[in-house]
């Protein structure tokens, strides 16, 4: 192990800067007031919690997790993500108050990182959670919250990708030999490796009718027209009848040019066993957002309910935005020994007025010239009176 540096940060995490900062505080009170308007009551939860509940149950690798031991001896995480907290909550006690449940939350989460490789290991997550509603509406309902923040944050080029985790898993069962099979091939659409996938097909010695029908189908199936091109590689079954009802509220809700379906979407939280989807936008190569249905969650925790939500990615998000700037009035007050409290009336005026005001003693300056050059305004009281 090398020696740590003085000013060397934990692999993967990163320093927030006010500039930044401000931005993430926008996009929080923005994201906040829609969601609200939306009937969405803000959650938090505990940065840390059990590795044999939370960290099990949250479907993201084993190796990813950040793990503590407590006083005790208890295995204890930093929450990898923010949907299994709130389920934790919300089935020991919230859903014994009130079903359906529309919850909200901004908040940082942590997932390790083996290597630098400008991945954060701590970032901010915005999202819902609309937990005891089975049905298709629920589904509409946080696809259009989730269009609904990009237009709210000014983001006009973006699109809403749709896939179905179980129609996905038929069919890649339906056409390979194994279990294992199966899910070599849905890992590989999980990175998105379609040259791997089509090579694996090719290595496995499948018969040809489901060789050929694995290949065309990678091919169809992220480009669909209609919903009509996947019912040839899957028996129609509820799901198909459910992706239908879903295309058809979408439109009605006004989504029609924001959504497209992709049946190779797949998701390495395999808690997502229905509806999935993704959110992309033009400025990033990586999606900013995912969500979809994760009944089968419920389920782990007791409670045979149905649940659906999404999340977006804080500082992807921030890579998006439409370039803002920001009028702020603000004014410095520069005074010398002497002049404190004619400094304290003229800074508490300007506030008044809406102003930012930072008082500063000027023997206390190193470089004048440099610490006043971001402010709009100067006020510097002297003995001798104020300048302006």
């Amino acid at each position: 192990m090398s020696m740590i540096q003085m000013f060397e940060k934990p692999l993967g995490m990163r320093d927030t800067f006010p500039a930044i900062y401000e931005k993430l505080e926008n996009v929080r009170q923005t994201g906040r007031q829609y969601l609200r308007t939306n009937g969405y009551d803000f959650i938090k939860t505990p940065t840390v919690e059990y590795y044999d509940t939370v960290g099990k149950a949250s479907a993201i690798y084993d190796a990813s997790l950040f793990k503590l031991v407590d006083s005790q001896g208890n295995t204890l995480v930093l929450r990898p993500d923010m949907t299994t907290p709130i389920v934790r909550v919300a089935t020991s006690k919230l859903l014994k108050e009130k079903i359906p449940l529309r919850l909200a939350y901004f908040a940082n989460v942590f997932r390790a990182q083996e290597t630098e490789g400008g991945r954060p290991a701590e970032f901010d997550q915005m999202g819902v959670e609309l937990i005891g509603d089975a049905s298709v509406y629920a589904d509409v309902e946080v696809i259009s919250l989730a269009a609904g923040l990009m237009k709210e944050f000014g983001i006009t080029s973006y699109q809403l990708t749709i896939g179905h985790a179980g129609i996905l898993q038929s069919i890649l069962t339906s056409y390979t030999d194994t279990n294992e099979q199966a899910e070599e091939l849905r890992v590989l659409l999980v990175q998105k490796n379609f040259v791997g996938f089509e090579e694996a097909v090719l290595a496995f010695g499948l018969p040809t009718m489901k060789t050929q029908s694995l290949l065309q189908f990678i091919e169809e199936a992220s480009n669909l027209t209609s919903l009509a091109q996947i019912e040839k590689y899957v028996t129609k079954n509820d799901a198909l009848v459910y992706m239908k009802e879903l295309e058809e509220l979408l439109k009605i809700a006004g989504l029609a040019e924001e959504f497209a379906f992709d049946f190779t979407l797949a998701s390495h939280m395999n808690y997502y066993t229905g509806m999935l989807f993704e959110v992309f936008a033009t400025g990033s190569g990586f999606p900013i957002g995912n969500g979809g249905r994760y009944d089968g969650l419920l389920h782990n925790f007791g409670q045979p309910v149905g649940a659906t939500g999404f999340g977006l990615r804080v500082d992807r998000l921030l890579e998006v935005l439409p370039k803002q700037t920001i009028t702020q009035q603000t004014a410095v007050v520069l005074f010398e020994k002497g002049c404190y409290e004619q400094a304290v009336v003229r800074a508490a005026t300007l506030r008044e007025q809406g102003k930012h005001v930072t008082m500063q003693a000027r023997e206390a300056v190193v470089n004048e010239a440099m610490f006043i050059e971001p402010f709009g305004e100067v006020i510097t009281i002297t003995a001798g009176g104020t300048k302006q």
